[in-house]
């Protein structure tokens, strides 16, 4: 038996778990840390950082660090590449929890998860897999977002007066356009700066972007989008450049 928690942890600031997170952690007998590969070490680093401070003192869960697959760019459909990839983790996964588990019934395994677990992210729909497969159980923490974030780190509400709100990602603001439905986008999981395609848009746009918002090291840029736009994208390579990786986020508004 497996009960698997998801454990939101915030931007990987200490400070923003939550009570109920940080009893979870000392709750676990395992937690999964993945590694994403050279470059990307500081992402696993913190993770053990969170663990390190929140454990402190109390009886210390075994910590599994495990490879993350990566997608397989043979297959061409972007859904189902995405699929065969989540396939590929939660194997991983099962392969981890049976390497490490200690010789009990019923094993606690934690996953500490960016941000909150339902919020752009796949670590639930991964977990559901372990559910078909093998007797799972699964309990969610809830997190700080990167949403918070952004519009503390700014200053700024998410949503005009009874106006409404689309967040979205890169690749739909690149592949539709601004929706017709709201006056502010907030825009995640966006590699390729897609804000560009709204240059020559007829309204204009005011942009809220944030680069590790909520860390140490949190970028934050903001004003027009026709003046700030190069800056952002200029600031952007040079933080990935630096770290190796990079989580960022911005609202739109017109």
């Amino acid at each position: 038996m497996i009960e698997l928690t998801l454990i939101g942890i915030g931007t990987g600031n200490p400070q923003h778990l939550t009570r109920q997170a940080e009893a979870a952690l000392r709750a676990q007998d395992l937690i999964l840390i993945p590694n994403k590969g050279a470059g990307k070490d500081d992402l696993a680093g913190l993770r053990r950082a969170i663990c390190d401070d929140v454990l402190a003192g109390a009886t210390h869960p075994k910590i599994a660090e495990f490879d993350l697959p990566v997608r397989d760019p043979a297959i061409a459909n972007y859904l189902e590449r995405v699929d065969a990839w989540h396939d590929a983790i939660a194997e991983v996964w099962q392969q981890t929890i049976a390497a490490h588990r200690p010789a009990t019934e019923t094993v606690k395994v934690g996953f500490l998860v960016w941000g909150d677990p339902s919020l752009y992210d796949s670590t639930m729909r991964i977990a559901r897999r372990l559910e078909t497969q093998t007797e799972t159980t699964l309990r969610v923490i809830p997190g700080i977002t990167s949403i918070q974030a952004l519009t503390a780190a700014h200053g700024v509400p998410l949503n005009d007066v009874g106006a409404a709100v689309v967040i979205t990602t890169g690749r739909q603001l690149r592949d539709h356009g601004w929706p017709a439905c709201a006056d502010r986008l907030v825009i995640m999981l966006d590699g390729e700066c897609s804000f560009q395609t709204l240059a020559a848009a007829d309204h204009p746009i005011t942009i809220h972007w944030s680069a590790y918002a909520g860390m140490e090291n949190e970028i934050n840029i903001a004003g027009p989008l026709g003046e700030v736009a190069d800056q952002i994208i200029q600031t952007r390579a040079k933080a990935r450049a630096d770290h190796g990786w990079i989580m960022d986020i911005y609202l739109l508004e017109r």
